[in-house]
């Protein structure tokens, strides 16, 4: 069984379902007709048109469903079709001044239904023209008009007016009662408002006309309220800092009147001042606006502040200062990200760590340079931004393969501005063109130094990401691009020698490589590198020479000022092998013998002269016996018998008594005297002999000294100095 809820649901559905499958039937009576007489001027004369009548149909839909317009009068009957909301009754089948009945019928294939019928006399229903807004006041703002019932042969009734400001969206209510004249009170300055008036004729109880077309009035105006949006398009990244001043029109609720003029009060770095009146109607050249901008045609040399005023007939706006921005280094922490399609550009940012209490506002700018220049860039525009925000959208036509600039900066309450970072974007890209004044500038024999130009910002078609650079079609290198050089190199490398190349160069975006530009060269000989390495490997060999060179005229000059002293006391840092026409002592040999007990440490870093057949002096120890006459005390440090010496020569074959003459020596010789010193007591060399009997006779020497040779002199030490020793 079921429930009684199912059975309630069920009531209800079959209920619906009925009234879904019912069979339409016979048309709902439409509203009473409401009829008038129009009227035209034509040529100065007011003509009536048919009698128009209007009805509401029935509510629903009204399926095949033919209305037809009924009228019956004294002198005539009739009907005429209609739409399912008017029909027109010639004005030949009703005459002026009778009473006329209309009525409705409704009619299809289930039924015909008929309205109420509505009766009225044709002379209530004309419908008077419009009037016509003549002319108007500003002070007080007052409008006129002129009634069109005198042309009717009626009289003048009371009209309706209904004003609104140009930027309202509807009508309000309309107030009647008026003649002729109509006053706005407290109007708005510098406000355009609009009217419409409607009149009736006889009385206010007989058909209105329709409403005049739309009147404008603009209201007197007034002084100029708020600031100017001033602005300063810098190029950031140069020194100059060229700077265009520009600034926004006020609104018409700002201006409240026609600007006739601007005042510029210029701040130089001398701390100058000059002021500037530039007319709206006469700029001479010097000014530029268009719907909403206005700038100068001149860059801001030297200037580093700016005051600017809008002046009209009633006053002047308060000055806007701007401190022009100083190039500086781009913070690149503080980058921003930018996203745009044909109408939108938006432009996000991070807050920075700190927010100092100077900080005021954000200002987000873009710019699309034109072939023209700066100057006469048509696309820019700038917002300015709360200090709490980190976007912005503006809006715009975007076009493709477009760059537009846009920068970020942070102004203080002082009024400077501070450039936080910028960046380029792109609605679409494209590829780029060819890569400009691409050569080749310095070429050695394995590597070349290549140079080109960034491709201008206008033909680039989107963001160049790299530069392509090929050789001879074989190897590629990818060469990273940096937005602020101007001028692009590259070290070409690992080249042969003498050969030809051509090499090349395209330019790289998100949409793809651009044509290439290339251009050939021919690397130098292999010979300009050797000659480069000998010249250098030349240099440390020289310098070495000339060490070795002064430190031998050193040697020489000590050995001149010292000749009376052995020769390692008067050059021991030279070797001995450098000193000429010497006889090797190595060849003695009472040198081979001894050399166990020599301690010379020059000795390894030369060899014995190669002599041929030397001539080497023997050494003859003869014990003297000491005269009565001759003493020497210990006290001079030497042994009670002094040695005497015999001069004698003798060759290499003479008589071999040196062994026996060391042994009495080395007897003799004990005491504070080495044995280095006492073993060259006496030589005797037979080439040097002559050159020492030609010494100075008034030397200081003992007759015993004057028997030594040159060459005894040279390497033996004196009687002398071994006293003083």
């Amino acid at each position: 069984m079921a429930r009684p809820e199912t059975r309630w649901l069920l009531s209800i559905l079959m209920v619906n379902l009925q009234n879904c499958l019912a069979q339409p039937g016979a048309p709902i009576p439409p509203s009473a007709p409401q009829c008038q007489i129009p009227h035209e001027e034509y040529d100065g004369m007011v003509l009536s048109r048919a009698i128009h009548c209007v009805w509401e149909p029935g509510p629903g839909p009204q399926m095949s469903t033919t209305y037809t317009l009924h009228w019956k009068s004294a002198d005539d009957r009739g009907q005429v079709k209609g739409t399912s909301m008017n029909g027109f009754i010639e004005r030949h089948h009703v005459s002026s001044h009778s009473e006329l009945t209309v009525w409705v019928q409704a009619e299809n294939q289930h039924g015909v239904v008929e309205s109420e019928k509505a009766s009225f006399n044709t002379a209530d229903i004309m419908k008077p023209l419009a009037p016509t807004v003549q002319s108007h006041s500003q002070e007080p703002l007052e409008i006129h008009w002129r009634s069109q019932c005198s042309l009717q042969g009626l009289s003048e009734g009371g009209c309706e007016v209904r004003h609104r400001a140009e930027a309202d969206q509807g009508w309000p209510e309309a107030e009647g009662g008026f003649h002729g004249i109509y006053p706005v009170e407290n109007p708005q300055p510098y406000t355009v408002y609009e009217f419409q008036v409607r009149c009736a004729c006889t009385d206010l109880s007989s058909l209105m006309s329709d409403w005049s077309p739309i009147y404008k009035v603009e209201s007197a105006g007034a002084a100029p309220v708020g600031k100017l949006d001033v602005w300063g398009d810098c190029e950031m990244h140069s020194r100059s800092s060229e700077c265009v001043l520009r600034w926004k029109e006020l609104s018409k609720l700002q201006a409240l009147g026609n600007i006739l003029g601007y005042e510029l009060r210029f701040l130089y770095s001398n701390s100058t001042v000059a002021v500037m009146n530039v007319s709206t109607a006469e700029p001479k050249g010097q000014l530029v606006c268009n719907e909403t901008q206005c700038y100068l045609t001149s860059y801001l040399t030297g200037v580093t502040a700016v005051n600017v005023s809008a002046y009209g007939v009633y006053g002047a706006t308060s000055p806007a200062y701007l401190a022009i921005p100083i190039p500086g280094k781009e913070n690149d922490k503080q980058g921003i990200r930018l996203k745009m399609n044909s109408e939108t550009l938006t432009v996000s940012w991070d807050l920075p760590d700190q927010l100092t209490d100077n900080l005021t506002e954000y200002v987000v700018q873009y710019k699309c340079e034109t072939k023209a220049g700066r100057l006469q860039t048509q696309e820019f525009d700038w917002v300015r931004i709360n200090k709490s925000q980190i976007s912005c959208v503006l809006t715009g036509k975007f076009e493709n393969y477009t760059a537009y600039h846009v920068s970020l900066f942070a102004v203080s309450q002082n009024g400077y501005s501070q450039h936080l970072s910028s960046a380029v974007e792109y609605v679409l890209q494209g590829t780029p063109s060819k890569v400009p004044s691409f050569q080749v500038v310095n070429i050695y024999a394995t590597s070349v130094n290549l140079s080109w130009e960034s491709i201008p910002l206008l033909q680039r078609k989107g963001v160049i990401l790299l530069y392509q650079i090929g050789v001879d079609s074989k190897e590629v290198y990818n060469v990273s691009v940096h937005p602020r050089h101007k001028n692009m190199t590259f070290l070409l490398e690992h080249l042969n020698p003498g050969q030809d190349y051509e090499v090349w160069i395209s330019a790289v975006t998100e949409a793809g490589t651009g044509p290439m530009a290339s251009t050939r060269f021919k690397t130098k000989e292999g010979y300009g590198y050797i000659t480069l390495l000998l010249v250098l490997t030349a240099v440390p060999v020289v310098a070495c020479l000339a060490i070795i060179c002064l430190i031998f005229i050193w040697c020489e000059t000590g050995r001149a000022q010292h000749s009376n002293r052995p020769q390692k006391e008067a050059c021991p840092l030279v070797l001995q092998c450098f000193y000429e026409k010497v006889p090797d002592p190595r060849n003695s040999h009472i040198f081979q013998q001894m050399k166990h007990q020599f301690n010379d440490s020059w000795s390894w870093t030369c060899i014995p002269i190669l002599e041929p057949n030397p001539k080497i002096s023997h050494l003859e120890v003869v014990q003297i016996k000491s005269s009565p006459n001759r003493h020497t005390s210990d006290s001079d440090g030497l042994p009670e018998e002094v040695v005497g010496v015999e001069c004698s020569q003798k060759d290499r074959s003479g008589d071999r008594r040196m062994d026996a003459s060391k042994e009495e020596w080395e007897r003799g010789g004990e005491g504070r005297q080495g044995f280095r010193r006492d073993e060259y007591s006496k030589m005797i060399d037979t080439d040097e002999e002559d050159r020492g009997e030609e010494r100075d006779e008034s030397s200081s020497l003992s007759e015993e000294d004057q028997c030594f040779s040159g060459y005894e002199k040279h390497f033996l030490p004196t009687t002398l100095e071994l006293l003083d020793v």
